[in-house]
């Protein structure tokens, strides 16, 4: 049998704090996540530029860096000891290294000529999700055969291994509140049609369905930017737990397979100190990065693609 590759998807992060800048180029060089039209590439560099020291500061606070690479390539690993010798994993990102370019080369010198591109963004977007599978395919040409997995908000084995990192911060007498965190998008993609928060909420009501919870609520973080954005903020979501009375709330970051800043920063530093000012306490449920559920799910999905032949 001929090893297939297999190419973990998503977005990449700076690796140290020299590449905050590059990597905010390169993030606002994609006129999906910022459609600039002619001025795409002046503008990005001034963004860049602008808001680099700002969040520079930000990554010094969670260790000088982005962890999402390294946890990425450890899921890449684990990932492929578990579909066995017949697999070659490798990770592919968008904004930095490793690029799916270099993936996709070292697939070719391997002499691999089937792929399964897999996105690690469970939610699919526009913004995120279609931008890096159009990057795939641009780069891919005719060089291999390849299957897309792009959306799977609610395939079984993910909410298994949501509802098992969440069961110990339900395993309380006195169950709290449960706020589920997802990264927001723009007002104006979503009334354009854009599946991502149905998506979202798919994920959220099969975990609430599964975990029997009462007590819950939706919302948005992680906004740039003077547009509107789709509410609530997970902000305003805060203030109004706090204006109930509410104690205690577990927060779910739902959209996000991995930390990176939108969990050790704005969720563990920002947020945190906001509900404790609040007097609430804000327990985050751990990501789902390397758990042994997690890996499975996403060996569930690359096995039921080949299903159909490749």
């Amino acid at each position: 049998m001929d090893k297939i590759g297999v190419i973990l998807l998503n977005m990449g992060g700076p690796d140290s704090l020299e590449a905050v800048r590059p990597f905010l180029y390169n993030l606002f060089s994609d006129p999906y996540i910022a459609n600039f039209g002619f001025m795409q590439k002046p503008l990005a560099r001034l963004i860049s530029t602008l808001r680099a020291n700002k969040v520079k500061d930000a990554y010094k606070k969670i260790g000088g860096k982005s962890p999402l690479k390294e946890i990425t390539l450890k899921q890449a690993e684990l990932l492929e000891k578990a579909l066995g010798e017949n697999f070659s994993v490798k990770v592919g990102m968008n904004y930095w290294h490793p690029f799916i370019e270099e993936s996709l080369q070292e697939f070719e010198r391997k002499g691999i000529k089937k792929i399964i591109a897999l996105s690690l963004y469970p939610q699919y977007c526009r913004a995120t999700t279609e931008s890096i599978l159009e990057r795939f395919k641009k780069v891919v040409k005719d060089k291999f055969s390849y299957k897309i997995i792009s959306s799977w908000c609610d395939y079984p084995p993910f909410i298994e291994a949501w509802c098992e990192n969440i069961k110990d911060a339900l395993s309380e007498k006195s169950t709290p509140f449960t706020l589920f965190s997802a990264h927001g998008i723009p007002l104006s993609l979503h009334e354009k049609g854009d599946p991502y928060i149905s998506e979202v909420e798919k994920t959220v009501k099969a975990i609430v369905k599964a975990l029997k919870i009462n007590d819950w609520s939706i919302c948005y973080q992680s906004r740039t930017g003077p547009v509107k954005w789709v509410e609530p903020s997970t902000e305003k979501a805060i203030e109004t737990l706090a204006r109930k009375g509410m104690k205690k709330t577990i927060i779910v970051p739902v959209s996000f397979v991995s930390d990176h800043i939108e969990t050790l920063y704005e969720i563990d530093i920002i947020y945190k100190k906001m509900a404790e000012n609040l007097d609430i306490e804000l327990i985050r449920v751990p990501s789902l990065n390397t758990s042994q559920k997690f890996i499975e799910s996403l060996k569930l999905l690359v096995l039921e693609s080949l299903k159909g032949g490749l």
